[in-house]
C-alpha cells in the first residue's frame, strides 16, 4: 500500500465524506440506532456524534484502514457513547451469531469487494428483530448520469481506494439475505455521478 492510500486518502475521504449534504444524509439514519450496534466501516468516525446515547449502548466500529480508526478513535473521545475499534473488513465480521441489536452502514457499499458476504455476515451477527440502517451512494435513475458513472467508474475507483460510482443499492441489499423495510432515495447537493443516495432500513430474511 503507497503513501497515497495509506495517509493521504484517508484524509480526502474524511473531507468529502464530512461535506455538509452527506452529514445530513447521516443525520436522518444514524439516530434510529439503538442497543448495541455494530458500524461496518465507520471510517473516521464521523457518524458517532449522531448516536443516541439514550438508545446505544455501545458502538462496536469495524473498518480495515490502520489510519481511520486512528481517526475515529480520536471522534470517538469527543462523544458519550461506549466505542470499541475493531480491524477487519466487511467480509469477517469477528461476532458471535445474532449478537447486535443494531447495523449501521453509511457510505460503505461502495467500496467492500464481495458485497455479498459481508451483508451475509451481517445478517448472521445481527439479532432476530435487528434492523440495518443504511446510506449509500449508488447508480443513478438518470441514463446521462449512469453513462457517465459507468464510464469514470475505473478511475474513480483508483483514486477512491476501491470506491464504486454504479453500485445498484438495494439489489445488494437483497442478495446479502435482507428485505427492504424502507427505501428513500434522492440526489443530494454536489457532483451527480458520486451524489445520488438510497436511505431507509432493511431487516433479516
Amino acid at each position: 500500500m503507497g503513501l497515497y492510500h495509506r495517509c493521504v486518502l484517508p484524509r480526502v475521504i474524511h473531507l468529502t465524506c464530512g461535506m455538509k449534504p452527506m452529514m445530513r444524509q447521516r443525520s436522518k439514519v444514524v439516530p434510529h440506532a439503538e442497543g448495541c450496534v455494530l458500524e461496518v466501516g465507520i471510517g473516521s468516525g464521523l457518524n458517532l456524534p449522531f448516536y443516541d446515547v439514550n438508545r446505544v449502548t455501545q458502538v462496536l466500529g469495524l473498518d480495515p484502514s490502520a489510519e481511520m480508526r486512528r481517526l475515529a478513535a480520536r471522534a470517538a473521545k469527543e462523544v458519550a457513547v461506549d466505542v470499541e475499534l475493531l480491524e477487519f473488513p466487511g467480509e469477517e465480521i469477528p461476532l458471535e451469531d445474532q449478537s447486535v441489536d443494531s447495523i449501521v452502514m453509511t457510505y460503505t457499499l461502495c467500496t467492500i469487494r464481495d458485497t455479498e458476504v459481508a451483508l451475509r455476515q451481517m445478517a448472521r451477527v445481527l439479532k432476530p428483530g435487528g434492523r440495518l440502517l443504511f446510506c449509500e451512494h449508488g447508480v443513478a435513475p438518470d441514463a446521462s448520469v449512469r453513462r457517465w458513472q459507468n464510464r469514470l467508474n475505473p478511475l474513480w475507483g483508483l483514486l477512491g481506494g476501491g470506491c464504486n460510482l454504479n453500485r445498484a443499492i438495494p439489489d445488494l441489499v437483497t442478495q446479502g439475505g435482507f428485505e427492504l423495510g424502507e427505501l428513500n432515495t434522492m440526489y443530494v447537493p454536489g457532483w451527480k455521478p458520486a451524489c445520488f443516495n438510497y436511505w431507509g432500513f432493511a431487516v433479516h430474511e
